[in-house]
């Protein structure tokens, strides 16, 4: 695509647009945003059209005749703005916009008048000497700007008692004046340039904190803004974007929590905070998602689906561009919460935890994921449960394992570490290259922060160790002919030793798969049995064959998320025990010798 762009540069003064399918809205195009071909979700065609200034010759490429330059007042009739020339025309507008000057007028296109409301144009016409010339000359500043001097955040003065008109140059390329996006920049005249926009502008006297003072629809927000000493920053000088929640938006949340985060300082205003955004962004700036950093420090996505901006993909906007001297403020019709001031209960409710959410309430833990404890939940994904889900006693004590007692970041654990459960276990940290584990559980996921505490979502159930190595093989009755050959082998003690091992460890098919003579021999040979044995156990601390095998080797493959150790596959993995890990195979693991 970027290739056939590059010929254009050899077409001359052809410009190229991507147009929304369906519609007649384009937008001035290059080969970083032609490459999505999509605005706002919406599939899109590339157009050429002749660039500002120029026109076609028949027979021959691209736009090579340059139009002569016309007056302000007769570049509208042929730019797609004679509305906007007609009302020049009764303003008595048109002695001075074709007469000598160097002007800017940011013309409303014929559809941004046919979009005003009507009470507001009846009053502009009914009083053409006053407020429609009033109008006009807010769009016109008293010099010639093109686009390329439009810079982001800049302000000119207008024509209209040098009342400033708010100019953003987004890195996307859409120049907004007011939040009026120019849909036909750069149109020159003999006395200054036409920009073309496709609404309306009027001009900006109040601050934001003005805005939400008077309307009714915030009076809940402007509360909420006086509660958490948020009024002056409102009132500040600044370029911020206010996604304001109506009355109705509050009253959507439950009670209990809209009270539990208006009493607390810390959660209030991060959650004001939530909703605003440290740069001034109108909606025509918008053209697809994009994260965004907001004044609490996390990020909102904002993007546009079709006519309707959007918020971490929700249609939630109701009312868009309602433009102060600081910012702009878009209405919302629900409440953004940010993890920094939910429970850990509200945490896991918006995670994809349900079925442990589930299970941390059927087992009467609510008043820890609901109060101000300092704790770190452990939450299994969903597909991490098998089998029943019965609260007995035993599963109720289970999920109380899974809530440690201190809050916790996972960028903080080290291997080795202990950490106490509220069943009162203590639970070991496993760093590995490329997982961080608690146990057999792994984490899965982004620490989610809360007001209090911390949810870690982990791929397994935990299954804590309940023994040591050789408590778990005697307590297991795969493991009844290992356990003999460990005792023939005088392992037992080495297997007791609280040091950390990792155990392959052979079940009785694996035996039981191997010739009769090799087992009788094995099981009756000490030496035999001892240099088998000493093969499936590894040295977890400096991952390494006990060296009481001489050269052998284990090499780990995966192969759709089955481990295989010597080419024999973990039948089942992550038995823990308190002086290590066990791991199931079906098979023995033969030495790979160099």
């Amino acid at each position: 695509s970027c290739l056939l762009l590059l010929c254009l540069y050899f077409i001359p003064n052809v410009c190229a647009m991507q147009q929304i399918r369906g519609t007649s809205k384009k937008y001035f195009t290059n080969c970083k945003q032609w490459y999505h071909r999509k605005i706002c979700g919406k599939p899109t065609v590339i157009t050429y059209e002749c660039c500002p200034g120029y026109e076609k010759i028949p027979g021959e490429k691209g736009c090579p005749a340059a139009l002569p330059l016309v007056n302000i007042y007769s570049t509208l009739g042929v730019v797609g703005a004679s509305t906007t020339q007609m009302y020049s025309d009764r303003a008595q507008l048109r002695d001075e916009i074709e007469g000598p000057g160097s002007f800017t007028f940011f013309a409303p296109s014929n559809k941004a008048w046919e979009s005003l409301p009507t009470e507001i144009l009846d009053a502009l016409v009914s009083n053409v000497n006053i407020e429609l010339l009033n109008a006009l000359h807010y769009h016109m500043v008293n010099r010639r700007l093109t686009s390329e001097e439009l810079k982001h955040g800049s302000t000119f003065s207008s024509m209209y008692q040098d009342a400033p008109v708010h100019i953003h140059h987004y890195s996307n390329g859409i120049v907004t004046v007011n939040c009026a996006r120019l849909v036909k920049p750069d149109q020159h005249a003999t006395n200054g340039i036409v920009h073309v926009v496709d609404r309306v502008i009027t001009a900006i006297s109040n601050n934001m904190q003005s805005i939400i003072d008077i309307d009714e629809d915030l009076e809940t927000l402007r509360t909420a803004f006086a509660a958490a000493g948020l009024t002056t920053m409102l009132e500040s000088e600044g370029h911020y974007t206010v996604f304001a929640p109506t009355n109705d938006a509050f009253e959507k949340i439950p009670r209990e929590t809209l009270n539990r985060i208006l009493g607390d300082p810390i959660a209030l205003k991060d959650l004001l905070n939530y909703h605003i955004l440290k740069n001034m962004h109108c909606a025509e700036s918008i053209v697809s998602g994009t994260p965004m950093e907001t004044l609490q420090g996390t990020m909102l996505e904002v993007g546009c689906d079709g006519d309707h901006m959007t918020l971490n993909g929700k249609a939630i906007i109701t009312k868009t561009d309602q433009l102060a001297t600081n910012g702009v403020i878009h209405y919302i019709g629900e409440l953004l919460i940010p993890d920094s001031a939910k429970t850990l209960l509200e945490l896991a409710e918006s995670s994809s935890v349900s079925t442990a959410t589930r299970m941390f309430v059927e087992a009467g833990l609510t008043p820890h994921l609901t109060g101000s404890e300092a704790l770190t939940m452990l939450a299994p994904l969903n597909d991490a449960f098998k089998g029943s889900m019965t609260m007995t006693p035993s599963m109720r004590k289970l999920m109380s394992n899974h809530i440690l007692k201190e809050q916790l970041s996972s960028k903080a654990l080290y291997h080795g570490q202990e950490l106490e459960t509220l069943g009162g276990l203590k639970l070991r940290v496993f760093v590995y290259r490329k997982n961080l584990c608690i146990e057999n559980a792994c984490i899965a996921a982004h620490d989610k922060v809360g007001r209090y505490a911390t949810m870690f979502t982990v791929d397994k159930v935990l299954t804590p160790p309940m023994g040591n190595i050789m408590d778990v093989l005697k307590a297991d009755d795969r493991f009844i002919t290992l356990v003999n050959a460990i005792q023939t082998a005088g392992m037992t003690e080495l297997l007791n030793q609280q040091k950390v091992f990792t155990f392959f460890a052979p079940t009785d098919d694996a035996f039981n798969a191997m010739p009769q003579d090799e087992r009788n021999r094995l099981m009756r040979e000490f030496y035999s049995t001892t240099q088998l044995l000493f093969i499936h156990i590894l040295n977890l601390s400096t991952w390494t064959v006990s060296t009481h095998v001489c050269k052998a080797s284990l090499f780990f493959t995966a192969r759709n998320y089955t481990v295989y150790v010597n080419k024999i596959p973990v039948a089942e993995a992550d038995l823990m025990a308190t002086n290590g890990i066990i791991h199931a195979v079906n098979s023995i693991i033969r030495p790979l010798r160099e």
